[in-house]
């Protein structure tokens, strides 16, 4: 009877320290262990540390330690959205921790011997009813002799589910970021690649996540919409197609290379187009483009692999230039939307569908819709969504001290 008391006193320990996918949940404080089926992520290691010392009260916005110190002052804000990409999430703790100045996790004396491997610059923020967050810190420093890019570690705990990590914070101007790296981030809550812009001595960078993308195990509710490009969250990539006719016209410019931090559409037709309704919608665009001057950029992109002949292509979007008297808008073609030369693959276009329109800010994706018909009520929801991300692009303030 003894032996099966210790047994059972055994299976009770494992299941305390492994309940996470295997991660130890010593040290957690005020921790109530999640429900196995809902967990997410498949396993996170470090991410248990976010709750030693994690304060009982942690607002929405926060300043980490090296604010004071030695290095480039850095401030990332944005918004958490639930896994549909366009509703805020409230109530979301975000933990972060970074190299200091020098590339190193420098603990500090006092603090908790469990949480040293993270350093002394760590911190949480909770996003607020609007799904707003916003760190104040200092931009980190590679680790020393190494060639790993710049990064900032993050993880989120949900209300309802157990923390997983995304993306590490990484910096679009790391010379260390290079182009395979790039293509390895796993866009886990979106991309993790932070462009800055800069203010006299403080750097600056729009970031939001969007929860659930790319995590393993995530809900996910059931979208009958038709499956076509990337997910709202990830980085629209580069690619080069034929420009036919606009400010590009006889080259093969990047639609997301060329134009800087602004807002972009890019409008993909494939096999199946309906040239009325095409003309409805790039007249729109050519509306939109004067009106918002600078601030948006639209391209067509047409992958139609039937009876693909490039003269002839061009030629018909030159007629339709033409026509429409565009002066604005790009009208661009590619072989396919599989093509391997222009990478127009890398935007994951379905061609089978009517459309696909991706719009983007500072290359992040923040919409996108399938097979959407050129009429009154989707020229203002399209409106309406450049009209509320627009804006400043940031608005500075002074870091909270709580």
């Amino acid at each position: 009877m003894e032996r099966l008391y210790q047994s059972v006193l055994w299976v009770l320990l494992l299941t305390t320290i492994h309940g996470c996918n295997g991660q130890s949940n010593q040290g957690k404080e005020s921790r109530s262990i999640p429900d196995q089926k809902k967990l997410v992520g498949g396993g996170c290691d470090g991410c248990e540390l976010m709750y030693i010392g994690m304060p009982a009260q942690i607002s929405s916005s926060d300043t980490s330690a090296g604010w004071t110190e030695k290095g480039r002052k850095l401030l990332i804000t944005g918004t958490v959205y639930q896994v549909d990409g366009r509703t805020p999430a409230e109530n979301v703790i975000i933990y972060y921790w970074q190299t200091d100045n020098n590339g190193y996790y420098s603990p500090r004396q006092e603090m908790d011997e469990k949480a040293r491997r993270h350093g002394h610059l760590r911190g949480w923020v909770k996003t607020d009813d609007q799904g707003k967050y916003s760190i104040y810190t200092i931009r980190p420093a590679p680790y020393p002799n190494e060639n790993i890019p710049a990064h900032i570690h993050t993880s989120v705990k949900e209300p309802d589910y157990n923390e997983y990590y995304i993306d590490e914070f990484v910096f679009d101007d790391d010379r260390l970021l290079t182009g395979e790296k790039r293509k390895s981030l796993e866009n886990r809550g979106g991309s993790g690649i932070l462009r800055v812009l800069i203010s006299g001595e403080l750097q600056v960078a729009e970031h939001n996540i969007i929860l659930g993308l790319n995590i393993p195990n995530y809900p996910t509710t059931t979208n009958t919409e038709k499956k076509s490009g990337l997910e709202i969250g990830e980085d629209n990539p580069s690619f080069t197609p034929f420009h036919a006719w606009g400010p590009d016209k006889g080259t093969r410019t990047c639609p997301v290379c060329k134009y800087g931090r602004y807002h972009g559409i890019i409008y993909f037709v494939g096999n199946h187009p309906d040239w009325a309704d095409i003309k409805k919608w790039l007249t729109f665009l050519e509306q939109e483009s004067i009106f918002r001057s600078k601030y948006l950029k639209a391209y067509f992109v047409y992958g139609n692999e039937k009876q693909y002949d490039p003269t002839k292509r061009r030629k018909e979007l030159e007629k339709i230039g033409k026509e429409l008297n565009l002066e604005n808008i790009a009208l661009t073609f590619v072989p396919s939307f599989d093509d391997m030369d222009s990478e127009v693959y890398l935007n994951k276009i379905n061609p089978s569908t009517d459309n696909t329109f991706v719009v983007y800010k500072n290359r992040s994706i923040i919409d996108k819709f399938v097979d959407l018909k050129a009429e009154p009520a989707n020229f203002k929801l399209v409106s309406t969504i450049l009209d509320k991300t627009r804006g400043d692009y940031f608005e500075l303030s002074e870091p909270k001290h709580d």
